[in-house]
């Protein structure tokens, strides 16, 4: 993977994954200010990273993605 071509948001992401695994968009909003993590997720997957998407349903009812990475590589 190469993690210097990346955008300091991608870069958190990146870090965030290898310390939880797991973030949806709203927690990537929360924490980093990421506007469109569909975009930073593709820029990682392009450097190499494993990330796998599941869509998942809240108690409202209201369907959200969860991005989750495994083994995290430097």
């Amino acid at each position: 993977m190469n993690i210097q071509q990346l955008l300091p948001q991608d870069l958190a992401l990146f870090n965030h994954f290898k310390v939880l695994g797991t973030i949806t968009a709203v927690e990537a909003a929360t924490l980093y200010k990421v506007r469109s993590i569909t975009s930073n997720i593709c820029r990682l997957r392009k450097a190499g990273m494993k990330i796998t998407t599941s869509f998942k349903k809240d108690l409202t009812g209201q369907r959200y993605a969860r991005y989750s990475a495994q083994a995290v590589v430097q």
